[in-house]
């Protein structure tokens, strides 16, 4: 949903076939101020740029990337060259997760507070949340109930 360029309408089309009692998971990702606005111009630059540019804006993705695992995982005395199991589970390699993270746009986020007073709004009850400190989705449930 907030690949699709009109997130809010994805949102409300999501809770159509959602009947009373029922479940609705959804992963939105969370919205970091200056830090999302950042990250939606590189991934809008990144659809617009020829192909040798994008490459170039893969590249640069992939070493902040690899730059920020390398001091973490140094910091945790963890092996800094070796992928975490939840991004392993991901099924892609590392290269086209980069690829994939730069190129994902349209690219829409939101607070949870946003998500919650807009299904609130629409008749659902939050059941469970999983919020994440960086650009990551965080993670809803809620329950219809009426």
């Amino acid at each position: 949903m907030h690949h699709t360029g009109d997130m809010w309408r994805a949102l409300q089309n999501a809770t159509l076939p959602c009947k009373r009692d029922g479940l609705l998971f959804i992963a939105i990702y969370n919205d970091q101020g200056d830090i999302s606005r950042r990250w939606t111009v590189i991934k809008r630059l990144y659809n617009l740029a020829p192909r040798p540019a994008k490459f170039v804006i893969v590249i640069g993705v992939g070493a902040y990337f690899l730059s920020k695992r390398l001091i973490v995982r140094a910091m945790r005395f963890d092996n800094p060259f070796t992928r975490p199991p939840q991004q392993a589970a991901r099924g892609m390699s590392w290269f086209h997760d980069i690829v994939d993270w730069a190129g994902g746009y349209p690219f829409e986020v939101a607070r949870p507070e946003q998500i919650f007073d807009f299904f609130r709004a629409r008749g659902f009850n939050l059941m469970r949340l999983n919020t994440v400190r960086n650009h990551a989705c965080n993670e809803f449930v809620f329950l219809r109930d009426r």
